[in-house]
């Protein structure tokens, strides 16, 4: 197998592929290969693969490596041997040459029997690897229908949540244009309150410049009316004055008695006539006394003309004064006719106000009774909450309990199978050693698939107990008899020692060198496949 014929050097050969073997040989893989080689004892393979301080697989490897190594030629050609089986690949790039797989060295340490061994473990191993395969396959396939059964559900709820949130869609955007709608309206409505109320202020303005004219105008027909007093008292005057013919006749009157006095001064003047003489004093007494008289006349013409005019004038002034009370009067009355008009006008505006207020009361109450009741819905609604999440705890706490209970039995099961094969266990030991070497694996292997779920041949998990159950009843009365009598837990703890026993036994057993090779090959359960593709 190899070209090199000094050992260090074909050891040195693989040192510089040491790094790659390392990072991809499994132990576990070829380790029974070099067993049945005969280069690895079972204490260098307890060490590779059970020793604690041997965690990491390429600390193992390396470890194994080694241990070839000091076999020399012989753990050369066996492992290349085994890299040629297990790694075809990595065979290929360590040698340069194409596997042949004539496994001489399994053949001249154990011959063709040994072989055979090999290759029937093998076979044994891929068949359970097959039957986990088909078991994991059917656990597929059931998987992948349940899963197409909620993808069907899930699709279903899918279309549903698209349909709902399609309506919640057309629902928002039917909120958002009613939204939309009334922020239109209330905006018109604030617009047109606000044009009433500047219609409002711009009429009672007009009302007030309506009030002002009417009253400029009765200040105006009042002083037209004054007026035309003032020109029918002056026509009335005119009327009354005397004509120009008594004007005329009282001017010559006037006229004709200067001329006569000053005649009768020039008399008096030129003559002088006696002062004593009686017609003289008669005329002087006459002419003082007419003096006097028409000086008296003349006092009283002139107290009376004072008289009259102060009488006119008290009387213009009092007729102005009343005339100027009428025109007050009549304006305090428009006046109070106008205050009268605002203060109706206020009035109904208050009137307005007061029925809007109640109207805004009236809404108030009815929102805050609505959300009272909103608020007393939200409680009843929240409290429904709080007892429909109480008893979803309390369901979810049963189903707690329920797991737990199914756990309970699942181990109660477990623990009877395990007392079964406890049982099987002491039975198997009163046998032959022959006959328990070679049915005690198959018992045990069918425990573990009935473990993992259900026996490679398809019997159900039940089977096998019940056939140690037969077996435990055809035993003789003297075999069952100790143990019938005693309580469940001291029976338990006598099939717990008993099987300790035999595990002990059986760890003895490995450490023979004498061992069987079928012995070997059914303790050899690495569960490894062979696959072209690792190494690659």
């Amino acid at each position: 197998m190899s070209d090199y014929e000094n050992e260090d050097q074909c050891w040195g050969a693989l040192e510089s592929f040491r790094v790659k073997l390392i990072s991809i040989i499994d132990p576990s893989r070829i380790t029974p290969y070099l067993r049945q080689c005969k280069v690895l004892s079972p204490d260098d393979e307890e060490q590779v693969l059970s020793d604690p301080n041997l965690v990491i697989r390429k600390r193992k490897v390396g470890v194994l490596l080694d241990i070839l190594q000091r076999t020399g030629h012989k753990g050369y050609v066996a492992f290349l041997e085994s890299l040629e089986l297990y790694y075809p690949q990595l065979y290929k790039k360590v040698t340069g040459k194409e596997p042949t797989r004539v496994f001489s060295m399994i053949i001249d340490a154990s011959g063709e029997s040994g072989l055979t061994q090999l290759l029937m473990s093998e076979v044994l191993k891929l068949q359970r690897r097959v039957q986990e395969l088909t078991q994991r396959l059917g656990s597929r396939d059931e998987l992948a229908a349940e899963l197409r059964l909620k993808d069907g559900l899930l699709r279903k709820h899918q279309e549903r949540v698209q349909r709902l949130r399609e309506e919640c869609e057309a629902g928002a955007r039917e909120l958002r244009r009613c939204k939309e709608e009334n922020y239109d309206l209330a905006l018109r409505l604030a617009r047109q309150s606000e044009e009433k109320g500047a219609a409002l202020t711009h009429s009672r303005d007009l009302q007030l410049e309506v009030e002002r004219l009417k009253h400029c105008l009765m200040k105006a027909e009042d002083d037209c009316r004054v007026e035309r007093r003032n020109t029918l008292k002056l026509r009335h005057a005119v009327e009354q004055r005397p004509s120009q013919e008594l004007v005329w006749e009282l001017q010559q009157e006037k006229t004709l008695l200067r001329a006569r006095v000053q005649e009768l001064e020039a008399t008096v003047q030129e003559g002088k006539p006696d002062k004593s003489s009686p017609y003289v004093q008669v005329l002087e007494g006459d002419w003082r006394q007419a003096l006097r008289d028409h000086q008296e006349q003349a006092d009283t013409i002139l107290s009376l003309r004072k008289a009259l005019r102060q009488g006119e004038a008290l009387h213009a002034r009092c007729v102005e004064e009343k005339e100027m009370f009428e025109l007050q009067c009549l304006a305090l009355r428009k006046d109070s006719e106008m205050y009268k008009d605002r203060i109706e006008a206020v009035l109904r505006q208050m009137e307005e106000v007061a029925g809007e207020r109640d109207q805004a009361i009236a809404t108030r109450e009815e929102l805050h009774a609505q959300h009272s009741r909103s608020l007393r819905e939200k409680d009843a609604l929240r409290k429904q909450v709080r007892e429909l999440a109480e008893k979803a705890d309390d369901l979810q706490l049963q189903l707690f309990q329920r797991e737990g209970q199914l756990l309970a039995a699942e181990g109660r099961l477990r623990r009877q199978q395990l007392d079964a094969l406890v049982l099987s266990s002491d039975l198997e030991d009163s046998s032959p050693r022959n006959s328990q070497e070679l049915s005690l694996p198959l018992d045990l292997e069918a425990i573990q698939l009935s473990d993992k779920g259900g026996p490679a041949d398809g019997d159900s998990p039940q089977q096998p107990f019940a056939a140690l159950q037969e077996e435990h009843l055809s035993l003789t009365p003297n075999d069952a008899g100790p143990s019938g009598g005693e309580p469940p837990e001291k029976e338990r703890r006598r099939l717990k020692e008993s099987f300790e026993n035999y595990r002990r036994k059986r760890a003895l057993r490995k450490m023979q060198p004498g061992a069987r090779p079928a012995e070997a090959d059914w303790e050899n359960t690495t569960g490894s496949d062979n696959t072209d593709t690792e190494g690659s």
